[in-house]
């Protein structure tokens, strides 16, 4: 049987954070630079790095080596302080927690993230609600990777394979994400989309950024699970057929 890598947005998608984000962000740009923070965060399925290094730009702040040197860090240390509020104020979302469990009970279903987090905050932002047990950390993609989202599918590919000893492909990777940008990295990544709209996107934007199926949220574990074993089943029929032998007849 093949493996099927299955690539979770966090934000939005598995949680929601009622404005604990936008929060972290306002505070660690205030710690990176020493100025208050006069224009909000933008996020929307950009990675943490690029979110942090258009605020510099926003407060009219050139992002040096030096701001760079520091982003990561600042951004661990600043979320990790808020972990307590992420847990007071956010909340998993419906159906999330059903079906990471069942997918981590199904026969050759690998899960980990794809995200604009860094890892360390990938890693607080599902703790803080325990959903990290599901999640492979080591195989992820991550904000902390590369600039550009589609760009993190390669990263995750990479890493799950040099792991699993198994090649991930457009046929065995499924990203599922609740923006238009997650759908146009698994487009261009080379993926199956799922798309959800429990974010600030209408099933009608991400029907028309290119998803393979929306959902209006993940409550129905049922059609969850089956149509990634749709996808684990196809991969399957595709790696027998590749096996058969090709010899002529006598």
């Amino acid at each position: 049987m093949g493996d099927v890598l299955v690539l979770w947005d966090i934000d939005h998608t598995l949680t929601e954070n009622n404005g604990v984000n936008k929060e972290i962000y306002r505070l660690a740009f205030e710690r990176l630079t020493g100025c208050p923070a006069l224009h909000r965060a933008r996020t929307d399925g950009r990675t943490e790095p690029v979110i942090m290094r258009n605020m510099l730009v926003d407060h009219g702040i050139e992002p040096t080596s030096f701001f760079e040197s520091q982003i990561h860090e600042i951004l661990d240390s600043t979320t990790a302080s808020h972990a307590d509020k992420l847990r007071a104020r956010g909340h998993e979302l419906p159906g999330a927690r059903a079906a990471l469990t069942a997918l981590q009970s199904t026969a050759g279903i690998i899960q980990s993230v794809l995200t604009g987090n860094i890892m360390p905050n990938a890693i607080t932002k599902l703790s803080a609600f325990d959903l990290d047990d599901f999640i492979d950390f080591e195989v992820g993609g991550y904000g902390s990777d590369h600039d550009v989202r589609a760009h993190l599918v390669a990263f995750a590919r990479q890493r799950a394979s040099a792991k699993f000893d198994v090649r991930f492909d457009s046929a065995n990777t499924v990203v599922i994400g609740d923006t238009t940008r997650d759908v146009q990295a698994g487009r261009i990544g080379g993926a199956h989309v799922i798309a959800v709209a429990s974010g600030s996107d209408s099933v009608e934007e991400l029907v028309a950024a290119g998803a393979d199926i929306v959902w209006p949220d993940l409550r129905d574990t049922r059609t969850v699970i089956a149509v990634i074993k749709s996808f684990l089943r196809a991969h399957d029929a595709m790696l027998n057929t590749d096996a058969r032998p090709t010899g002529q007849c006598h």
